[in-house]
């Protein structure tokens, strides 16, 4: 009777403690890394208004616990971005967000030395079986078509040939409107970035669910 009794209290005591562990598996929060230049760093904007908090906030908003850390870099190239992001982005990292080469296209820099950066940074990525979030850019119309042609379908290429979630346009709903940039003309502000926010929540909220759905 005893032995029935002991071995009652360990099934109990054992089922106790992987019903904790699936628990707690299943409440871990995801955890992202916004990795690009002064438009995901939020230059030039108050705490809490760049796009790595408000998209957290966003997110939370819909039910979901991901937190965003911001490794934004003001000025950053895709050349930076390479030279960093083995430590920008540290182990334990579910998924990034990789926002490059808008420093690129305003310097001239040849596309493909863009794309290769690019492609490097996402196959060191997934070396570390860590998914990719493509956010695109576009060449400021004043860098001619010749250069347009060349550097705008990189993103494109790269999410087709790795298989990425790619969202075409960083600033999509925000570039050449006045009322939602800084009077820089290039950056967003808290308006902005609102914007930007809302326009890419559902790809990122679908991002999210292959991350939870991977972990599983």
């Amino acid at each position: 009777m005893r032995f029935k009794v002991a071995a009652f209290q360990f099934a109990v005591i054992t089922f106790g403690l992987l019903f904790g562990a699936v628990s707690a598996a299943e409440a871990r929060t995801i955890q992202l890394v916004g990795f690009g230049d002064s438009l995901m760093a939020g230059y030039q904007l108050p705490p809490g208004d760049g796009f790595p908090a408000k998209l957290e906030a966003a997110l939370k908003a819909k039910g979901l616990d991901v937190a965003v850390a911001d490794a934004g870099v003001s000025g950053d190239t895709t050349s930076g971005g390479l030279s960093r992001i083995d430590w920008s982005v540290p182990d334990g990292t579910d998924g990034v967000v990789l926002e490059l080469g808008a420093n690129d296209a305003l310097r001239g820099i040849p596309p493909e030395q863009t794309e290769k950066n690019l492609e490097t940074m996402i196959e060191r990525l997934k070396e570390r079986k860590i998914p990719v979030f493509l956010a695109g850019m576009l060449a400021p119309p004043n860098m001619g078509p010749d250069y347009a042609e060349k550097f705008n379908p990189i993103y494109k290429r790269l999410a087709d040939k790795y298989q990425l979630t790619l969202y075409p346009f960083f600033l999509d709903g925000v570039a050449a409107q006045a009322n939602l940039q800084l009077d820089d003309g290039m950056h967003p502000n808290p308006k902005g970035v609102d914007v930007m926010v809302e326009r890419i929540l559902p790809a990122v909220i679908k991002f999210v669910g292959m991350i939870d759905a991977g972990a599983k």
